[in-house]
C-alpha cells in the first residue's frame, strides 16, 4: 500500500512536471510581433505595389509570404498624427493632434498594453511624439522597455553619422530638440542611419533569444527612410541614375493641383535609393529572424505613415509619384492617406493573398492584441477595429465609417488645406471647411479622386456630410482659425 501510494505521488510529481512543461510550451508558442513602419513611403513605392521604377525585393517577397492590403489608409496625412494613431488605436483629431497636447503620458499605447501582457518591448528609430508632455512621453515611459534613439525628431539632419550637421547644442533633456538624435553616439563614420537602426534591431532580436526567456517579444522599426534630406548610398545612387535612362514614361513630369505642382513620374535616384535601402533593411531583418529560429512564429507588420511627397506649394523638391492617385502627403485625397500595408503571420495568414479590405492605422493596436492573445482595452484604442479576420483571408465588413481630419494644412509646403474626410463603403466625402466647399467620389470607379458627384448624388453627399459634421463634434476636433492663426479647441463646424 505504501509503494502504490509513493508510486501515485511520483506519478503526480511527473503529471505536474509535464504540465509545467506543457504550459511553458504554449507560453513560448504565443507570438513574436514586428512592426516595420517607414517614414513618407508612397502607395505606389513599392514593386509589389506596381512601380516600375524601385526595386523592393525583400518587401515583395513579405508580401508574397503574407497578405497585401490594397485598401488600406493611415490615420493622417502628416508624420505626428499618423504615429499617434498607431500608438494609441484613436483618431489623431481626438489628442487633439495636430493642435493640442498630442500624446500625454495618460494614453495607454501598444506597447503599454503588450507590455501589461507579457512581451519583452522595444523600439528604435522616429518617435517624434514628444508635443507638450516632454518628461512622460518617451518612448521609454510609453511601454517600451528599450529606446534607441527615438526623441524628438522628425527627421535626422543627416542620414549619415553622426547624424547631425555640425554640433547639436545641448538640450539639457535627453532627446528633447528636433535637430538632435541621441543614443547612436558610437557609431563610425560611412554608417547610414538606415542600416544602424535595423543594426540595433538584430542587435535586440539576437540578445533576446539568447536570454532563452519564455517572453515573446514587441519591435516597433520606425525608419526615417524615406523622409527628406533626399541622401542615400552613393552605389545605389548610380544604379537607378543608369536605370533612369532606360525607363520610358507616358506622363508628363508634372502636372498643376489646386495651389501649384504634383509629380507624376518616379524618377528621382536619389530617392529609389532610399527605398532600396529599406528593402535591405527588410531583408536583413528577414534573414535574422530565419537564422535565430524565429521565423515562424513572428508576425510582420509592413506600413507607413503618410503618402510619398508629391505635392508643393513651392519650388522644394519632390520626391515620388502617388499617380493614380491624386496628389501626396498632407491631403485627404488618397495620394496623401491610402498606404501600403503588409502582413505576414506564419501559420496564418493566407501567402500572396491581396486584400481589399478597408483598414487603417488605428486598426494596428486592437488588431495586435488579439494576435498575441489578449483582452481588447475598447477604452484605449476606441476608434480601431480588430482586422484579424481579414488578415486570416475570411469575410470581413467595416461597418464603421473611417474619419479623418487635418485642421493645419500647408499651402505653402505640400499645398494642402485644411480639410475633414469620410469613407462609407465606397463613398468618399472630403469637406473643405473653411471654402465651404464638398467633393464626393466613388472610389470604386474613381480611385484618382477625379469626378466629383457631390451636385449629382445630393442625397448621398448630404448623409456623410453630416456624418463628419457630427463626428468633428463628438470628438470635440480642433480647428485653425484662418483669421487670427490661433488654435480653436471649441469650434462649431
Amino acid at each position: 500500500m505504501q509503494v502504490r501510494v509513493i508510486g501515485i505521488i511520483i506519478m503526480g510529481l511527473f503529471g505536474l512536471a509535464g504540465l509545467k512543461a506543457v504550459q511553458k510550451k504554449e507560453m513560448k508558442q504565443k507570438p513574436n510581433i514586428l512592426i516595420f513602419y517607414v517614414d513618407d513611403l508612397g502607395w505606389m513605392d513599392l514593386a509589389c505595389q506596381g512601380s516600375a521604377f524601385y526595386e523592393t525585393p525583400a518587401i515583395d517577397q513579405l508580401a508574397n509570404e503574407g497578405v497585401r492590403f490594397t485598401q488600406a489608409y493611415t490615420a493622417h496625412p502628416r508624420c505626428v498624427p499618423a504615429r499617434y494613431g498607431v500608438m494609441t488605436g484613436k483618431y489623431p483629431a481626438r489628442g487633439p493632434v495636430p493642435g493640442g497636447p498630442g500624446m500625454v503620458s495618460e494614453d495607454v499605447t501598444i506597447a503599454e498594453a503588450l507590455k501589461d501582457g507579457g512581451y519583452a518591448t522595444f523600439f528604435t528609430g522616429k518617435w517624434h511624439l514628444l508635443f507638450r508632455d516632454k518628461e512622460g512621453n518617451m518612448p521609454e515611459n510609453q511601454g517600451f522597455d528599450v529606446n534607441v534613439a527615438g526623441g524628438a525628431a522628425g527627421a535626422p539632419p543627416t542620414y549619415w553619422y553622426p547624424y547631425r550637421k555640425g554640433e547639436a547644442t545641448p538640450s539639457g533633456k535627453k532627446g528633447f530638440k528636433k535637430n538632435e538624435i541621441h543614443g547612436l553616439e558610437d557609431g563610425q563614420e560611412g554608417e547610414y542611419i538606415t542600416d544602424r537602426l535595423t543594426d540595433e534591431t538584430v542587435q535586440f532580436l539576437t540578445q533576446h533569444v539568447k536570454k532563452e526567456t519564455d517572453k515573446p517579444f514587441f519591435v516597433f522599426l520606425s525608419h526615417y527612410g524615406v523622409h527628406t534630406p533626399f541622401e542615400a548610398k552613393p552605389e545605389l545612387v548610380e544604379k537607378y541614375r543608369k536605370k533612369l535612362k532606360t525607363m520610358q514614361y507616358d506622363l508628363p513630369e508634372y502636372e498643376k493641383t489646386i495651389t501649384g505642382d504634383t509629380k507624376l513620374r518616379q524618377d528621382f535616384p536619389v530617392y529609389a535609393a532610399m527605398i532600396e535601402s529599406v528593402d535591405q533593411s527588410m531583408a536583413k531583418i528577414s534573414s535574422t529572424l530565419k537564422q535565430l529560429g524565429i521565423e515562424d512564429n513572428t508576425i510582420i507588420i509592413f506600413t507607413a505613415d503618410n503618402g510619398g511627397l508629391s505635392t508643393r506649394g513651392n519650388t522644394r523638391q519632390l520626391a515620388t509619384s502617388n499617380y493614380p492617385l491624386r496628389y501626396g502627403k498632407g491631403w485627404l485625397y488618397e495620394g496623401g492617406i491610402r498606404e501600403a500595408f503588409i502582413v505576414k503571420w506564419p501559420g496564418v495568414s493566407i501567402e500572396g493573398e491581396v486584400s481589399n479590405a478597408l483598414i487603417t492605422g488605428t486598426d494596428i493596436y486592437p488588431t495586435v492584441l488579439e494576435m498575441a492573445g489578449l483582452e481588447q482595452r475598447p477604452q484605449d484604442h476606441m476608434d480601431g477595429v480588430d482586422v484579424t479576420a481579414a488578415i486570416k483571408g475570411k469575410a470581413f465588413k467595416r461597418e464603421k465609417p473611417l474619419f479623418w481630419h487635418s485642421p493645419m494644412g500647408r499651402p505653402g509646403s505640400t499645398g494642402d488645406s485644411n480639410s475633414s474626410a469620410v469613407r462609407l463603403g465606397d463613398y468618399k466625402l472630403i469637406d473643405w471647411y473653411d471654402e465651404g466647399r464638398i467633393e464626393l467620389f466613388d472610389l470604386s470607379s474613381d480611385i484618382g479622386e477625379r469626378k466629383d458627384l457631390s451636385k449629382t448624388m445630393p442625397a448621398k453627399t448630404k448623409e456623410m456630410h453630416q456624418l463628419v459634421k457630427d463626428w468633428r463634434q463628438s470628438i470635440n476636433a480642433v480647428k485653425l482659425d484662418p483669421n487670427k492663426n490661433k488654435w480653436q479647441k471649441k469650434s462649431k463646424h
